[in-house]
């Protein structure tokens, strides 16, 4: 098939374009390249354009020939949520609404939406299932919940079927090593974990440590990004299939907390990374553990990279040899 993927040239976009063409679909790459990076492409035709323009993502759609869309070009930091909401409405919302309109115009009705746990907000149970209540504490979740109820009133008005993806939070790198985590700044743990093991920065920043957890720090349930990106084929021929729209976390299971991610990197590494408490970060639940029952038993999805030592060791990897991340000197 021929795949438009919205923030192809992003963390988890490019491992979903890399793959798609190792599974023998063409990927078409649409990115502004305001956060992804070219050089993190490594397949597929790379178009540089904004999701707000509907003229161009219809000349698109209908010039390559688009079977389905995965959209991950929303933004994404919690924090920046809450400082600058309007920012988070107008992208994650209105130009997926933009996008939408313009699959409805060319005819192209399948659709695979990065979502996040961030919808669920503070669970009241753990492992969190897909039908939990649905109370996000800050605008990043509120907008992924607003596009989700958006698509179930497009699958039911329109015939456009999706299947979203909740994932909790992506870590790891491709095993070859080619392509990695490179945001500026910076903003996931793990990473900032590795930039502390490698010197670039004299040490992070611990936010909380008076949760109510074992050890007072947030718990979170890392998934592996090759793990992420082999959901997304799944959803696809799902929906090709004629499967139902539904919801999916994408989870490991279980958590791990923030002091133990920082322990597990230190073993992993071998070198020392100094830490500094500072203030809970406003938006952020205690833990968001996922329950992935339903799209293993569903689609069949089966995660390769299930502990937490073994997700850090391709970050370590590809840390090693892109410390300053892509196209620059190492």
């Amino acid at each position: 098939m021929n795949i438009l993927v919205t923030g192809g040239a992003g963390y988890i976009g490019s491992q979903v374009v890399l793959d798609l063409a190792r599974n023998g679909h063409q990927p078409i790459i649409y990115d502004n390249l305001s956060k992804g990076h070219k050089e993190a492409v490594k397949a597929g035709l790379l178009i540089e354009g904004d999701l707000g323009d509907s003229s161009l993502i219809k000349k698109v759609l209908t010039e390559e020939k688009i079977d389905a869309v995965v959209h991950l070009a929303a933004y994404s930091l919690v924090g920046e949520s809450v400082q600058d909401p309007g920012k988070y409405f107008r992208n994650n919302i209105g130009n997926g609404l933009i996008l939408l309109d313009a699959m409805l115009a060319c005819n192209v009705k399948y659709f695979v939406l990065s979502s996040t746990a961030a919808v669920y907000g503070e669970p009241d149970q753990i492992p969190i299932t897909e039908d939990h209540p649905k109370t996000p504490t800050n605008p990043y979740g509120f907008s992924k919940l607003t596009l989700e109820g958006i698509l179930d009133a497009y699958d039911r008005a329109y015939g456009l079927r999706y299947i979203s993806l909740r994932y909790f939070n992506a870590a790891g790198a491709d095993p070859d090593g080619e392509i990695g985590e490179d945001h500026n700044p910076e903003s996931h743990l793990i990473p900032i974990v590795l930039q502390a093991a490698l010197g670039i920065r004299p040490n992070i920043q611990l936010f909380g440590n008076d949760y109510p957890t074992p050890d007072g720090t947030c718990i979170r349930d890392y998934i592996h990004v090759v793990d992420l990106s082999q959901a997304h084929i799944l959803a696809l021929q799902s929906l090709v299939r004629g499967g139902s729209s539904t919801c999916y976390n994408l989870g490991i299971g279980h958590g791990y907390s923030n002091l133990q991610v920082i322990e597990t990197a230190r073993k992993v590494t071998g070198k020392p990374i100094n830490v500094i408490e500072a203030p809970r970060r406003p938006g952020d639940p205690s833990a968001l553990v996922a329950s992935s029952d339903r799209i293993k038993r569903e689609l069949g999805w089966k995660p390769k990279y299930s502990e937490l030592d073994a997700i850090i060791e391709t970050a370590w990897k590809w840390s090693l040899s892109h410390p300053n991340g892509y196209n620059k000197t190492n």
